[in-house]
């Protein structure tokens, strides 16, 4: 059964009130009514009764009639003193629902302007979804400790952040180290060293690099937010540079890539491109569209294919990375931008993925105030689709 909102909750509870009232006393009415009807009636009908009380004088051959024709106008009075008392009572209820529909959308207007607020918080906006104070005392309280909550959650936010920051922070130095010595013991010779040795220096190398990528990548999820998002970005000009960059590993794995650009906004214009122009940052746009094409790239068959394209539409601008891989499963299209997850984890792995890629990605289109959507395509592939505003 579908809920039922608090407004029609108390709408609903107060009509059935007012008609339970108005029932019970239009039924003590009417029987009251009818008790001094049949009273009046006996009092007339009743021949046996005092001749001096009766002041009618009616001749004793007509009388039969006139107690009939009494008691049938008695009768027809109850009947229609009942149904109006049911109409009216009816007709309140009706208006007493209507009335109070109407009062408490007023009383609970706060409430949903309260819920609206509560819909736009996301981790990097809480200081800015606070409340302001409510005159009614109820709300007031709910909105002091609602503004407690989104401080706790800033500051323990903001903690965290901090603590990745730092960890990586002071991760990069021993592996820098490490590496350094790892590279210079490529470049000399140890013909003492034999082939397990090797084996384990090689193993040892390549899980540096990857820790390496990971505490980079934690580093720059961590300082998301202090990157200045002002730069003006042609996004013809940034597509072609990704592209152009990823080019090799595309080759390698035999994989085209496709570039497409269009302004919805002027089909006649010579160089629809032109106003392809994007505010935000510059680094993290092209780390979005560079993690987001190097997977297209690495989960694609052999002779396949990667599209990006970027379309204005108004006030937005829609970027896609469509690939022709074997797609995502809808129940994982939400999951897999949590940081860690992974879909086929021997895979990814032996690709070389740190499973933060699509987690990074994420963070940068919410600190752009924009949205990423998940679907699958003709091809069988994937595609990501990211809007947005100018």
């Amino acid at each position: 059964m579908r809920k039922i909102s608090l407004q029609w909750r108390l709408t609903i509870l107060t009509t059935v009130l007012i008609t339970v009232l108005c029932g019970c006393l239009t039924f003590f009415l009417y029987k009251n009514g009818v008790y001094y009807f049949n009273t009046l009636q006996e009092t007339v009908t009743d021949q046996n009764g005092t001749p001096d009380a009766i002041y009618i004088d009616i001749p004793d051959d007509k009388w039969d009639d006139f107690a009939a024709q009494f008691s049938m106008k008695v009768y027809h009075s109850k009947s229609a003193y009942r149904n109006q008392s049911l109409f009216i009572t009816a007709l309140v209820a009706l208006f007493g629902g209507a009335v109070t529909y109407f009062v408490s959308g007023r009383a609970l207007k706060p409430l949903r302007e309260f819920s609206e607020t509560v819909e736009k918080v996301q981790a990097q906006n809480l200081t800015d979804c606070t409340i302001g104070e409510n005159k009614i005392t109820e709300l007031d309280r709910l909105r002091s400790s609602y503004n407690k909550m989104l401080l706790r959650l800033s500051e323990s936010f903001e903690t965290q952040r901090q603590f990745t920051g730092n960890a990586a922070h002071e991760l990069r130095t021993p592996l820098a180290l490490i590496q350094a010595q790892l590279d210079l013991y490529h470049t000399t010779s140890h013909p003492e060293c034999d082939a397990a040795a090797q084996e384990t220096i090689q193993m040892v190398t390549e899980q540096n690099e990857r820790l390496t990528r990971l505490v980079r990548t934690l580093l720059d999820m961590s300082e998301l937010q202090s990157v200045a998002r002002n730069d003006k970005i042609e996004l013809h000009s940034l597509i072609e540079e990704v592209l152009t960059d990823l080019e090799p590993l595309a080759q390698e794995k035999n994989v085209e890539l496709i570039q497409k650009t269009q302004n919805l906004m002027d089909e006649k214009a010579e160089n629809k491109t032109a106003d392809l122009i994007l505010t935000g940052s510059d680094i993290l746009i092209y780390r979005m569209l560079y993690n987001l094409v190097e997977n297209a790239i690495k989960y694609n068959h052999t002779n396949g294919n990667v599209t990006v394209s970027a379309v204005r539409m108004k006030n937005t601008v829609v970027l896609t990375v469509a690939d022709t891989g074997n797609g995502i499963e809808e129940s994982f299209r939400e999951q897999i931008f949590e940081p860690f997850f992974r879909i086929d984890k021997s895979r990814s792995r032996e690709l070389g993925g740190v499973g933060l890629g699509l987690a990074l990605v994420r963070e940068i289109v919410r600190v752009h105030d924009g949205t990423i959507e998940v679907h699958g395509n003709e091809q069988g592939g994937t595609t990501f689709e990211i809007t947005m505003g100018l």
